[in-house]
């Protein structure tokens, strides 16, 4: 990919094209394309052997054994498969869950399934664990804990509220005969839903790279910007007017706003604009521009440095798997509501990583500190909450 860029770069400047069509080009459309194309192999190497093991046989038995477990938290033995697929990307997380014929039971594991770190998050784990936590190894590892927690706890707490009621469904299964995939039948499944994920992550990633090219390049009166001058920038005012929103999480500057909101176009996107906004910034490396940027917005630079970290993992997913949320959770309403509740558990764990730390490290109790722990004192009650009898029929 970086190769192909290369090349329409040369081929523009060859032609004699001006900097602006050639930034538009290559930064802005180039840049949507090649996000969508960096998936791909990931994505087809995920939708290969999901088809291979629907087609041996295995998928059923897998589905058979974790039954008893998931349940216990209100999902289907089915939902293991889209949770495990997760962890590559939440894109075919979410599409896999249309193996599960409990409609609550999909609705639950649409909501819950994204939660464990895709590979685009474990870009942001890797940058901040070398630049913050590097000495903390456990850091890392802990994020995949997290989620998990978040998936098991979550799943007790929605089980428990009117909407997700219900018995759990007999399990019924026919587990077939173990027998040698084709190789046209899994060429046939895995060719299907990589082309639907092209299509659909194509129409969404690729205007929103452009249009976040644009406001990085441009400010209000259509000047076009070099890099170092991005705080002249629409994208700084656009992230001022909304730094409000993260400043109790510690990070409350346009850069942090900037960049958090660029990670719903594609997570991994986020280390690349705080590099880009951080470029001013005291210090000879990217690394250290990051570090000094977290040192002026906090005076506890590492806690923020974690809870950017947590909030940009646990909030919804990118542009792409929310989109394929909300076509599959078949409605508007449904759609909002698993959105809803990510951005909840997303900012309610980046506000108790950063105000509770701030307390135990000396930093005093304020309001925010208060409401943290207000929040989770609330989501502990909705955990360990008896079920009403009538929610048990």
């Amino acid at each position: 990919v970086p190769g192909i860029g290369a090349l329409i770069t040369g081929a523009l400047e060859r032609s004699g094209v001006g900097d602006t069509v050639k930034s538009l080009v290559v930064d802005g459309a180039w840049g949507g394309v090649a996000t969508v194309l960096g998936f791909v192999p990931v994505i087809f190497i995920v939708f290969l052997f999901l088809a291979f093991l629907e087609d041996c046989g295995y998928m059923a038995r897998v589905a058979f054994i974790m039954d008893r477990i998931f349940r216990m938290f209100g999902l289907s033995g089915k939902s293991f498969i889209p949770i495990l697929i997760g962890k590559g990307c939440g894109v075919p997380a979410v599409m896999a869950t249309r193996t599960i014929e409990n409609e609550r039971a999909r609705r639950l594991t649409i909501i819950l399934a994204t939660f464990i770190p895709c590979g685009a998050k474990t870009v942001i784990i890797a940058m901040f664990a070398a630049l913050f936590f590097h000495e903390q190894w456990y850091v890392a590892a802990l994020m995949d804990v997290v989620g998990i927690a978040i998936i098991i706890l979550g799943g007790v707490a929605l089980k428990k509220t009117r909407l997700f009621k219900d018995e759990a469904a007999s399990f019924v299964l026919e587990l077939p005969a173990y027998h040698q995939p084709t190789v046209s039948g899994v060429w046939h499944h895995t060719w299907n839903r990589l082309k639907g994920y092209i299509l659909k992550a194509g129409l969404i990633i690729f205007p929103a790279c452009v249009f976040l090219w644009f406001v990085m390049h441009f400010d209000w009166s259509l000047n076009l910007l070099a890099d170092e001058e991005i705080a002249t920038s629409i994208l700084h005012d656009l992230g001022s007017w909304i730094a409000w929103f993260f400043e109790p999480l510690g990070f409350g500057s346009w850069q942090g706003a900037a960049a958090a909101v660029s990670a719903e176009i594609a997570k991994e996107q986020a280390t690349a604009t705080l590099g880009l906004v951080a470029a001013n910034m005291d210090g000879a490396t990217t690394g250290s521009h990051i570090q000094a940027l977290f040192g002026t917005v906090s005076d506890f630079p590492t806690l923020a440095a974690l809870s950017f970290m947590v909030f940009n993992l646990f909030v919804p997913p990118c542009m792409v798997a929310i989109a394929v949320i909300f076509r599959e959770m078949g409605s508007r309403k449904w759609g909002w509501f698993a959105v809803g509740f990510q951005l909840f558990v997303g900012y309610a764990l980046a506000l108790s990583v950063y105000r509770i730390g701030v307390l135990i490290a000396g930093g005093g109790f304020g309001i925010w500190t208060a409401l943290a722990v207000a929040v989770d004192l609330f989501c502990l009650w909705m955990i360990v909450r008896p079920v009403r009898k009538e929610a048990a029929k």
